[in-house]
């Protein structure tokens, strides 16, 4: 029976840091890192503006980072977990510089650190704008040396395996999908830690990849885990509104921390009506402005104005942004670029402790599947790159001290289904998921007439989908959309049960 030592659930930045500072620690131990699809495939690499961290204790502070987070998270922040992740920063940096990650200087060699919305202060380090990509690519670099550690790729994850014995629940496992075989298998391990990401291919607009389908979430949930704040769904209020692309391409904070302005159809800025910081308010606060005058005007989007900044300077800042722009047919220099929000960040998600474990024993979640206290209701720009680093760093010391009591689990499990289909059934669930995305997105935007409406009919849904549970062998297009259907009941009940963070 195959088995590992750790099993690591998704290849983002959380998951990679993991497993490279364990493997260092325990070269006996072995790691397999499991992904759905490729390695690279994730929100990790289309991670822009950067990492939030305190490099200049004259002009910036950690006190000045935790109130910032604080008031972005609009009261609802863990204060001890803020404190930990800010001040733990530095060192956490220091790491990812050890490993050859690059982020710009200036001329006189100092960090040229960015600004972003809801920062008092330039802390944002980045590589130009595409941050996520330089961290995540030398992190699999570093990875594919060490000889204890596997990556397992086009292998999904379908459920967790749990045992209890005196009221104590142990993960023992995971069932996966091997795609090359196509054949359903099981996995015992000693530690499971869920690295999968968050949910947003659940809204209509989204800047995540298709992969973002909770399925961490549906997986923890199914397991017997508290899933806590999944009413806070941040969207991002930057998103290129051009053609029919899902996901919609992101435009990073970073820009309007560059000095852009946002306007309306008039070319008139709007947003000093809904905050005095205006461009620099939070993500929340614009997300709503943009939303409230997309209304009021009847029109599908407004603008991001860039035509009065230095375009030699914004071409060299932002060079994955312009070119994306100009295949376009759009000129930063010369068009307003069109924009609207898009579901962007999950703020809530598996409850975990400050060394990221979850009520399972065995089991940990570590990066945007994770609801650890940090953002809120509301994540402060680039500090998810942050708080990937830092929790990553206290589950492997966490691991370290723990993993000896842990033994494999005895029991021979023999998966319910041995093969899965994968054909012919791709379609029909593609338009089964748009369905979803159109009646979650009126449910979490449109009054309260129209959210029930669509709440009754994602039950419906719901229903249709256990039925086929027990008519059909399961197929892999089926096991994604359960994942969704799962996640998606889980934001309406928060939704409905505590407050709902719209845009």
């Amino acid at each position: 029976m195959l088995k590992t030592d750790i099993l690591i659930i998704g290849s983002g930045i959380s998951g990679l840091f993991f497993a490279m500072k364990t493997a260092k620690k325990r070269p006996d131990l072995s790691i397999v890192i499991m992904t759905k699809e490729t390695a690279k495939n994730t929100n990790t690499r289309l991670a822009q503006g950067g990492i939030a961290v305190v490099t200049n204790l004259f002009k910036d502070s950690f006190e000045q980072h935790i109130k910032d987070t604080l008031q972005a998270g609009d009261g609802h922040c863990d204060e001890t977990i803020v404190k930990m992740v800010i001040e733990q920063a530095p060192e956490r940096l220091k790491e990812l510089i050890e490993i050859g990650a690059s982020f710009d200087k200036d001329e006189d060699g100092q960090w040229n650190l960015g600004l972003e919305g809801g920062h008092s202060q330039n802390r944002i380090l980045h590589h130009k704008d595409s941050s996520g990509l330089e961290i995540e690519e030398k992190l699999l670099k570093i990875i594919k040396k060490m000889p204890n550690i596997e990556i397992w790729e086009n292998h999904q994850v379908i459920d967790l395996n749990t045992e209890t014995k005196k009221g104590k629940t142990t993960c023992t496992g995971a069932f996966y999908y091997d795609k090359k075989h196509n054949k359903i298998k099981y996995i015992r391990t000693r530690t499971t830690l869920l690295c999968t990401g968050g949910c947003g291919q659940l809204f209509e607009n989204t800047t995540n990849p298709k992969i973002a389908t909770g399925d961490g979430i549906a997986m923890a949930a199914r397991a017997g885990v508290e899933i806590e704040d999944m009413q806070y769904i941040q969207f991002h209020p930057t998103a290129l509104s051009a053609g029919k692309d899902n996901p919609l391409f992101l435009i990073s904070e970073a820009v309007r921390g560059f000095g852009a302005y946002i306007v309306n159809e008039d070319q008139k800025r709007f947003l000093f009506k809904y905050d005095l910081r205006g461009e620099l308010a939070t993500r929340d606060i614009i997300s709503e402005a943009i939303s409230n005058e997309i209304k009021y005007q009847s029109k599908k989007h407004v603008y991001l104005d860039c035509r009065h900044l230095d375009q030699k300077a914004f071409y060299a800042h932002f060079p994955v942004i312009t070119a994306h722009c100009n295949s376009l047919g759009i000129k930063p220099e010369r068009d307003l670029i069109p924009i609207v929000p898009a579901a962007h960040y999950q703020c809530g998600g598996i409850k975990v402790d400050p060394n990221g474990k979850t009520s399972i024993e065995n089991l940990y979640a570590i990066g945007e599947c994770a609801r650890t206290g940090l953002h809120g209701k509301n994540r402060l720009a680039s500090n998810s790159l942050l708080e990937a680093l830092v929790f990553a760093h206290q589950a492997s010391e966490d691991v370290n001290k723990t993993i000896a009591k842990f033994t494999f689990s005895t029991k021979l499990l023999i998966p319910k289904f041995p093969k899965a289909h994968q054909s012919n059934d791709y379609y029909a669930f593609d338009i089964l998921k748009k369905e979803l995305q159109t009646l979650l997105t009126t449910f979490y935007t449109s009054s309260e007439r129209d959210a029930e409406l669509a709440f009754a009919k994602i039950k419906m849904l719901n229903n249709s989908a256990i039925s086929l549970i027990e008519t059909h062998e399961i197929t892999i297009p089926f096991i994604e959309f359960s994942n969704m259907l799962a996640t998606a009941l889980l934001i309406i009940k928060q939704c409905k049960t505590k407050e709902k963070q719209t845009c």
